[in-house]
């Protein structure tokens, strides 16, 4: 199937001949308005309301006609029609409103955002604009969502609407309180207002309590609106609570079995699950009936790829990845997730429940469709329950991306989710996971960056009990990361000052329905403000000084780099030092690590370089040259060991590098690792070398030491079958055919 992302002509047909005259079912001598057909459609009366748009498609006004196609799903019609009635009356700030909400339910953003804008030029005080603006923004869980939606709301005070998106928008905020409020002034201008009393009853769902009160006042107005059901289902995915948010959208679906978006949500939420047949059905089902959002169609296309994927089955574990690098990552992998499962299972006293399946993405927009519907996505990892879905090494930059880093991180994502039954708030099971990173090595993990720094240095770090909203609806460029690193120190600081086992009654404590000030009260023993003083008080004596010096550094570096770029090797020297000293943590480009040892080694002073690039290491650098320097050097000082263990790091970080497993498969045979080199040796092979009758000679020698003589065998006939005159590989089969009639 080729998958469109289009505006398709809906299949409706109808007369041209229409009854203009009167609202078709409401007894009035009067002619329809948009205002009436909404009303009939709000109150469950599909068949009248539909009649009722269709008389306005036989009128004059190319306004009232727009509207009557958008009710009646004629999009094409209504966005021609949308048109002229613009150029008919080019001041109309509501023409323009209206198309703008148009091209927002037909995935249009960039349009919708023009016309409300325009909109705004005709009329600065239009609140429907401003609520048009904030529907756009909610989309991307932009800041500026609640700046429109206020605005609005200051406008015109009765838009319920305005209401019930800045409810929905405060309930993404996890402010459940100040949610209920906006809900209930909606109702209070409106006792219909649908999408209030969804508000309310998800605000029930989310509490674990029952919901049934507000959904009775829902279907008592209107008995089919599944898209109350869907907002509950939204936010209780959101809250990553994805088996309920999916029996939601089938309630959804149950009540309005053509709401197309719920069925391309539900389809989306059961690949999340690792299921793959009726995700199909149900997002095959939203395209077909014009459903055609690049949520739905990339989600299609990337059910189409999964062709190209293998799956292993090893355990307790299930490794989903792609045909062209399974060979190669698939040990690699394996290994850290039995590692991985053998601690959780020790550290958080529990088992999971079933299997886990990782699933490797090497096309990072592959990976960010499969995690949100949506290319674009800037994360590493995602978990959903059991299932994981990440970036392959080879899907970044060599360096940029730490795999089993990663890997760890969402690994404790699926060991608290479980735990917690789902039930814990974004920030701490983040924060446990980035703290868990350097658990496992204090050299894995990301250093803190300039972004955060500043954002220390300006004192934007957010109370505790406010955390989440840094993850959902960022504020400023970075705060999403800010965060991150903010929720990962605040698990340090809680584990060195109340020891590991009080991180894990914080977990017992979410599992029990327990909100973030009551877990800081009952497990911290202290109201959330005094935790916040006391803990930024910590952080202040770790990393004030470095933010403080911020200014200085970056003045201090751009020297460095100046001093690197004239070669002025003892400048580079001494103040790469100095801009060592005054922010040790700077690991990323352009760092004074490895300009000192770029100069260390143009002065020829070797054991200075291994000395500044070990440092690095050590730090948390991890740019594949830098550490293949550090491990040539590590072996021109007879360090082989060092050199080994250097090039071992790499494995972690970008394995996708035929010269590195050569190379460390050597250092590992001559120190009679025989293991690792049999595992590198076949790496090479994995990666379809150019010289394949040395890389399987390599192998069936590393075999043959380790006493696996049946292996050894195997890969030294595939050497002479590749290479019949290979005499390395002739040498080692005499040897084999020796040793055998020995025994």
């Amino acid at each position: 199937m080729n998958r469109q992302a289009t505006r398709p002509r809906a299949r409706i047909f109808f007369s041209a001949v229409v009854c203009a005259a009167c609202l078709v079912g409401a007894g009035l001598a009067r002619s329809a308005t948009p205002e009436d057909c909404r009303s009939l459609g709000k109150h469950g009366r599909r068949a009248e309301a539909q009649k009722c748009y269709e008389s306005l498609t036989a009128l004059h006004d190319p306004y009232l006609r727009a509207e009557g196609f958008w009710g009646l799903e004629m999009y094409e019609e209504a966005n021609k029609a949308f048109r002229s009635a613009a150029e008919a009356s080019p001041k109309d700030p509501r023409i323009r409103v209206r198309w703008g909400r148009l091209m927002h339910e037909r995935f249009n953003n960039t349009e919708a955002d023009n016309l409300f804008n325009e909109a705004l030029e005709r009329d600065p005080k239009n609140a429907q604009a401003y609520y048009g603006l904030a529907l756009v923004s909610a989309d991307g869980f932009d800041s500026k969502a609640i700046e429109y939606t206020s605005k609005a709301i200051e406008l015109d005070p009765k838009l319920y609407e305005a209401h019930e998106l800045m409810a929905s928008l405060l309930l993404e905020d996890s402010d459940e309180a100040k949610a209920f409020d906006e809900a209930d002034a909606a109702l209070k201008i409106s006792a219909e207002a649908l999408n209030a009393l969804a508000i309310h009853a998800a605000i029930e769902v989310l509490g674990d309590r029952s919901p049934d009160a507000w959904l009775e006042k829902i279907r008592q107005i209107h008995p089919a609106y599944g898209e109350g059901y869907a907002l509950i289902a939204y936010h209780l995915v959101l809250n990553r609570r994805y088996e309920d948010g999916i029996s939601y959208y089938r309630k959804a679906i149950e009540a309005d079995p053509r709401l197309w978006s719920a069925h391309s949500q539900l389809g989306i939420n059961l690949m999340r699950l690792g299921q793959e047949d009726e995700p199909r059905k149900q997002l095959e089902m939203s395209y077909e009936n014009g459903f055609r959002n690049e949520e739905t169609v990339n989600s299609l296309r990337l059910l189409d790829s999964y062709k190209n994927f293998v799956t292993f089955k090893e355990g307790d574990t299930i490794l989903k990845l792609n045909k062209k690098e399974a060979e190669l990552l698939c040990p690699y992998f394996e290994a850290e997730l039995k590692r991985i499962i053998s601690t959780y299972d020790k550290k958080y006293k529990m088992k999971l429940p079933g299997p886990v399946q990782v699933e490797v993405y090497p096309d990072h927009e592959d990976f960010a469709v499969r995690t949100m519907g949506m290319p674009g996505l800037g994360a590493l990892g995602v978990t959903f329950g059991l299932v994981v879905a990440m970036d392959s090494p080879s899907g970044r930059p060599p360096g940029e991306f730490h795999w089993a880093s990663t890997l760890w991180h969402e690994m404790s994502h699926v060991y608290i989710l479980t735990a917690t039954n789902f039930r814990v708030p974004r920030w701490f099971t983040e924060g446990l996971a980035v703290h868990e990173e350097t658990e496992v090595s204090s050299e894995w993990g990301d250093r803190i960056t300039p972004d955060i720094l500043i954002a220390i240095k300006d004192k934007k770090l957010l109370p505790v009990a406010e955390l989440d909203r840094g993850f959902i609806r960022p504020e400023y460029p970075n705060q999403v990361i800010v965060s991150y690193y903010q929720a990962g120190r605040i698990c340090d600081y809680i584990k060195e000052r109340w020891g590991a086992d009080k991180l894990l009654d914080m977990v017992h404590s979410y599992a029990a329905h327990k909100t973030t000030p009551d877990v800081i009260r009952a497990d911290l023993g202290m109201a959330p403000e005094e935790f916040d003083k006391q803990f930024l008080d910590w952080l202040d004596k770790d990393v004030g000084k470095t933010a403080a010096n911020f200014d200085a550094w970056r003045v201090k570096l751009k020297e460095v780099a100046g001093q690197a770029k004239n070669k002025n090797y003892d400048a580079v020297l001494k103040q790469g030092e100095e801009a060592r000293r005054l922010y040790p943590d700077y690991i990323y480009p352009a760092n004074p690590y490895e300009f000192m040892a770029e100069a260390d080694i143009a002065k020829g002073d070797k054991q200075a370089a291994v000395a500044i690039l070990t440092e690095y290491e050590k730090i948390g650098g991890h740019n594949p040259p830098a550490l293949k320097e550090l491990a040539s050097l590590e072996e021109e000082l007879g360090k082989s060991a060092d050199a080994a263990a250097t090039l071992e790091r790499l494995n972690y970080v970008y394995p996708t590098d035929e010269e590195l497993h050569r190379h460390l498969g050597d250092l590992w045979f001559a120190q009679n690792n025989f293991s690792g080199a049999i595992r590198e040796y076949n790496a090479v092979i994995a990666m379809g070398p150019i010289d394949k009758a040395s890389a399987q000679f390599n192998a069936a020698r590393a075999y043959f030491a380790a006493g696996q003589k049946d292996k050894a065998e195997d890969h030294v006939l595939a050497s002479l079958e590749v290479a019949p005159d290979y005499r390395p590989a002739q040498k080692l089969l005499l040897e084999l055919k020796d040793s055998n009639e020995g025994k």
